[in-house]
């Protein structure tokens, strides 16, 4: 069996930049996405979020495509959250993504980033639709995490591309 070590830090946001979750929804949400990785077999190390967008650090398996792992994860998602009526509006995720490399040298960092996202947020009080935002790092069981990027390391979304539309 092939030796493949490949961490992506993803980003996806919910359409329009709708806050749909807000108020305990966030994460019941992420344990889900956790929780369905987990029998996807797609390899989440983190994953956590404001009341509009997920970053998730996950690395994938040598017959893995980034694509299709994103597909599952926001398809199956959405279908949850509107199935179990978790929002009085029709849920919907943006239809793009971000995906970015992490070098092995840089895994530590970019769980950081992702685990200390509110932090990350009150220092840059500029970004849209996320200033005062609370929200509480949580872990879950097994070894995977849900969390927060290192304020330090990204100069956030709308530094890596100013048209990134999330």
């Amino acid at each position: 069996m092939p030796y493949v070590q490949n961490w992506l830090h993803c980003v996806w946001g919910t359409k329009n930049r709708i806050p749909f979750l807000a108020n305990g929804i966030k994460d019941e949400v992420l344990d889900h996405i956790i929780d369905n990785a987990r029998l996807k077999d797609i390899c989440i190390k983190i994953i956590n979020g404001h009341t509009e967008h997920v970053h998730c650090l996950l690395s994938l398996y040598p017959d893995q495509s980034l694509s299709k792992i994103i597909q599952m994860i926001k398809g199956e998602s959405s279908f949850w959250i509107n199935r179990r009526r978790l929002s009085k509006y029709k849920f919907e995720w943006a239809v793009e993504y971000y995906a970015f490399s992490v070098s092995k040298s840089h895994v530590q960092r970019v769980y950081d980033y992702i685990k200390y996202q509110e932090e990350h947020h009150k220092k840059r009080p500029g970004m849209k639709s996320t200033k005062n935002i609370s929200l509480k790092p949580r872990t879950s069981v097994r070894g995977f995490q849900r969390l927060n990027p290192t304020p330090d390391f990204s100069p956030g979304l709308s530094d890596h591309n100013p048209n990134h539309g999330i």
